[in-house]
């Protein structure tokens, strides 16, 4: 029997329905709550420790009081590092959940698809070749290979008809030639070399509060469009028929994910060098809690994946003491065999 229109609906099966997702709701925001206290406890780490441990109490006093003799310590090294470790990875993590959605492919990666090493080509060009030192003159020559590779990849890989294993395969030929020309220009510029022998394989230890007012509007820019992007992702990942249907322009969304992939890895890439598996683990365990809904997704990555990369950056100092061990350097042996791992058994989350 049809209810009449107008009537009130009756409890029917739509009530468990709704309950459900009120619950799954409730469950997602708790579980974001905890990220953000997780991403202020390994925040609070990093400007703890370091080459001077500190007291949570003298980090905060530190933090706070000009006067007192941790000062110089937490604003002059710790503060500036752990804020660019927060863009960055926010950047990283946050493009590796769009590179994922945007190619079906939940493997994907920034670092494994070329795209840092596009960045990174450009970067080591303009400094051997044009003498570029800041990050100011790295970031646009950053943008431009970032760009570069971005569409490269998704035009060798198929375009509308790529498919995850032909994207992998045209990010892995990409990224080994890049990578290969990198090597080949700092062994003939020894003052290059000399320059960005740190930079070359990821590193925080020379962040400054310059560099973290340059990178954070790219990073802005980046975030508030892969959000505004979020919803049509998540009609396209429906086909580009279902996509139309629900009012998404297909063409249009791919580009915004380009520019948005583009943004963050080459602000990231510009700043600190090329970080990889950062943008593959986080956006990859996350959708374990969260489901493909890019809505939750892309929240969650951007806590999450600073948490992780500064999480690599203390473990880099706390294991290289007196020196630090790199955080590309970390991240690499961390990501290395979970990529494996899953890349063999096929346990990968549905995107």
């Amino acid at each position: 029997m049809v209810d009449a229109p107008g009537a009130p609906a009756g409890p029917g099966p739509t009530a468990p329905a709704a309950s459900g997702t009120r619950r799954r709701t409730g469950l997602r925001t708790g579980g974001l709550l905890a990220a953000v206290l997780l991403l202020t406890a390994v925040a609070a780490l990093s400007l703890a420790v370091g080459a001077k441990e500190l007291t949570p109490a003298q980090a905060w006093h530190g933090l706070l009081d000009p006067g007192s003799p941790e000062h110089t310590v937490v604003h002059g090294m710790r503060l500036p590092r752990t804020l660019l470790g927060l863009l960055v990875g926010a950047g990283l993590g946050l493009a590796g959940a769009v590179m994922q959605a945007l190619t079906r492919n939940p493997l994907a990666d920034p670092g494994l698809l070329g795209i840092n090493a596009g960045a990174s080509a450009a970067v080591v060009t303009a400094s051997s070749l044009l003498g570029v030192a800041t990050f100011a003159g790295y970031v646009w020559f950053a943008l431009a290979g970032a760009a570069a590779v971005s569409v490269a990849v998704y035009v060798v890989g198929g375009g509308r008809a790529a498919t995850p294993g032909r994207l992998a395969l045209a990010g892995a030929a990409l990224n080994a030639t890049l990578y290969s020309y990198v090597s080949a220009v700092m062994l003939l510029d020894t003052t290059s070399m000399d320059r960005m022998r740190f930079w070359t394989v990821g590193s925080l230890a020379d962040a400054r509060p310059e560099t973290v007012l340059k990178v954070l509007p790219f990073v802005a820019a980046g975030l508030l469009l892969a959000l505004l992007t979020a919803r049509p992702l998540n009609a396209l990942a429906l086909g580009d028929e279902a996509a139309k249907a629900l009012g998404a322009r297909p063409a249009a969304v791919r580009a915004a994910a380009i520019l948005t992939v583009t943004l963050l890895c080459g602000a990231a890439t510009a700043a600190c060098g090329p970080i990889v598996f950062v943008g593959l683990m986080v956006p990859h365990l996350v959708r374990a809690l969260t489901g493909p809904d890019l809505r939750w997704l892309f929240p969650y990555s951007v806590v999450l994946a600073p948490a992780l990369f500064l999480g690599a950056d203390v473990l880099g100092r706390v294991l290289g003491r007196p020196g630090e061990v790199q955080v590309g350097v970390v991240t690499a042996v961390l990501g290395g065999p979970f990529f494996l791992y899953f890349a063999r058994r096929g346990k990968v989350a549905r995107v």
